[in-house]
């Protein structure tokens, strides 16, 4: 779709994100760094591509009718794009979220008509026993009857929905990037991603990223940090076989500031996860040196956490 065309709703203008290269973050002598923009999709969320193919591959599949709910826990953003979606289909949607999340994101999906269930945290924590109780309780809401759970975490239509990212990576960038990353949450983006790579006939190097306090994919172990949206506490489905080169370790206070940088340096205002990836790409760079180029994804907005601590609110 043109900038000129109508979209037929806000659907149609999900994905087809813009690409920009850092100018003051990345070292001299460093590789290029390029960031896929993914906060210009409509909730300010490369969560709105995910959220989109799941609700599309049941319809297709006649997993999800007219008159059914759509249930799923979540951090937020995968909440506030399930809950677009669902307004824009006509399906009731029931989310359980936390504490541990930004209240920007509860009332996001409030503001979609979302039934919000909240599940307490350990402290205002992502740990991995608020996991444990997220799966308790979404398996007593989706046993209920004509209910869809998304099932993010298992879900193979999301990675139909990611796989655009890594398409418009080759096309935007004819292919020439040496490297990937990109931080895990369900895994969906950094698998689908990979998927569309190879199936493009990219040979970049695929790394996969995790905050160094919950290191699940490089030590086998979880624990508790305030990067919302990635890092559960162990390894997710979608990345059980590996389908990276390699998994790194980042510092969160590194990425928190890398986030602040990156609003005072480049203009992007973005999250946590965000700043943890372009930290990660920026120390890519400076391993590669100069003409090699990393990609990475700038997952969303940051007005979602302006309230928090992040900016000092």
């Amino acid at each position: 779709m043109t900038t000129t065309a109508i979209a037929d709703s806000v659907l149609s203008t999900i994905g087809r994100t813009p690409i920009a290269r850092l100018r003051h973050v990345v070292p001299v002598g460093a590789a290029d760094v390029l960031v896929k923009l993914e906060f210009f999709n409509p909730t300010g969320s490369y969560k709105d591509r995910m959220a989109l193919a799941m609700i599309e591959g049941a319809e297709r599949r006649g997993a999800l009718r007219p008159g059914m709910r759509v249930v799923e826990f979540t951090g937020g953003s995968t909440g506030s794009s399930l809950a677009m979606v669902c307004a824009v289909k006509g399906y009731r949607f029931v989310v359980l979220s936390s504490d541990a999340f930004a209240r920007e994101k509860l009332l996001t999906m409030r503001a979609f008509g979302a039934e919000l269930r909240m599940v307490p945290s350990d402290g205002g924590q992502v740990t991995p026993a608020l996991f444990e109780r997220f799966k308790k309780e979404i398996a007593v809401l989706a046993a209920e009857p004509d209910t869809f759970w998304t099932d993010q975490f298992h879900n193979e239509d999301s990675l139909d929905g990611y796989a655009g990212i890594g398409r418009e990576l080759l096309e935007q960038t004819g292919g020439r990037f040496d490297v990937f990353c990109g931080a895990v949450g369900t895994g969906g983006m950094v698998r689908g991603v990979t998927r569309a790579l190879r199936d493009g006939g990219s040979t970049a190097r695929v790394v996969a990223l995790e905050p160094s306090s919950s290191p699940a994919l490089t030590e086998g172990r979880g624990g508790a940090h305030h990067v919302e949206g990635i890092a559960t506490g162990s390894v997710p489905p979608h990345m059980m076989d590996r389908p990276y080169d390699e998994a790194r370790a980042i510092d969160e206070a590194e990425a928190r500031a890398m986030a602040k940088r990156l609003a005072c340096e480049e203009g992007l205002l973005v999250g946590t996860s965000s700043g943890l990836n372009v930290a990660a790409a920026v120390q890519l760079a400076r391993e590669l040196g100069p003409g090699r180029v990393v990609a990475t994804v700038a997952v969303d907005t940051g007005l979602k956490y302006l309230a928090g601590d992040l900016f000092g609110g």
